[in-house]
């Protein structure tokens, strides 16, 4: 992945952090055209803002300068989800999606380290779906909560962009039925949260399926914050499961996010795979 796109995208969000001056629960920003500092093709930055043009969790947008970059705005709430996204048991974190430029560069990481199919496990609105899917993975939207499922049918339908979304509790899914050939899973949930116990589930599924582990990427997405990882800081809390299942970091991304927008760092991605 290209430094210089999540360092700008990075500063980008440092500088909106530090001028934004509204009160929505949710905000996030996507440059208006493709620049050098964001060199992105430019369908693509496109459908990026279709997706939250066409996504009713955003409820007003507008233009602003941040980092020396013409952006959009988006503000928005989360709370109906939210609310409702904590009712299931077996959910690993509430509600609470990463920023969609760092959806795309998360899903454009994993098209260049070879990877040809996208799963994303407890995916929210879907959007890391949404991005593996414009840039060509076959992608799957596995989402528990069936008002988070009926949102991302909705965006689907708006934007014409089918990423499958599917109704299911992970666990239960049967991911032989996909016909994966070079997957990336990305795991929903910190490991303190559920996340270990989730990520364990869908290791030893991987592991059931003849041949597929050679050719499998698992993506975890982690925390710097001392406090919630009570002194487990290697590779965002994921260091004893990531022992454990003898894989290998192959690449480490710290990303702007939703929950961390009001933090000075970012959120850790930590894309592995199997030993």
């Amino acid at each position: 992945m290209s430094n210089t796109l999540v360092d700008n995208l990075v500063q980008l969000k440092q500088d909106f952090a530090k001028k934004y001056d509204g009160n929505t629960h949710i905000q996030e920003v996507i440059p208006s055209l493709v620049s050098k500092e964001f060199p992105l093709d430019e369908n693509h930055l496109k459908l990026l803002h279709e997706f939250a043009q066409k996504n009713p969790i955003y409820t007003n947008s507008y233009e602003k300068e941040f980092f020396g970059i013409n952006c959009i705005v988006y503000e928005g709430d989360i709370n109906e989800y939210w609310l409702n996204s904590i009712k299931h048991g077996s959910s690993c974190q509430p509600f609470y999606p990463t920023w969609i430029m760092s959806a795309y560069v998360m899903a454009l990481t994993a098209k260049k380290l070879g990877y040809s199919d996208l799963v994303d496990i407890g995916s929210g609105d879907g959007r890391i779906a949404f991005c593996g899917h414009i840039l060509g993975l076959t992608s799957y939207s596995i989402e528990i909560d069936d008002v988070l499922v009926e949102l991302q049918e909705k965006i689907t339908n708006l934007t014409g962009q089918n990423f499958n979304p599917i109704c299911n509790d992970a666990l239960d899914v049967d991911y032989s039925e996909f016909q994966l050939t070079s997957p990336v899973f990305f795991i929903g949930g910190l490991p303190q949260m559920g996340g270990d116990i989730l990520a364990t589930s869908i290791i030893d599924k991987i592991n059931s399926m003849t041949n597929l582990k050679n050719n499998t990427g698992l993506v975890f997405a982690g925390t710097h914050s001392k406090r919630q990882l009570s002194g487990n800081l290697p590779n965002g809390g994921w260091s004893a499961l990531i022992e454990k299942h003898d894989l290998n970091v192959i690449d480490s991304i710290s990303l702007p996010t939703i929950w961390t927008f009001d933090q000075s760092v970012e959120t850790p991605y930590i894309f592995t795979k199997f030993n």
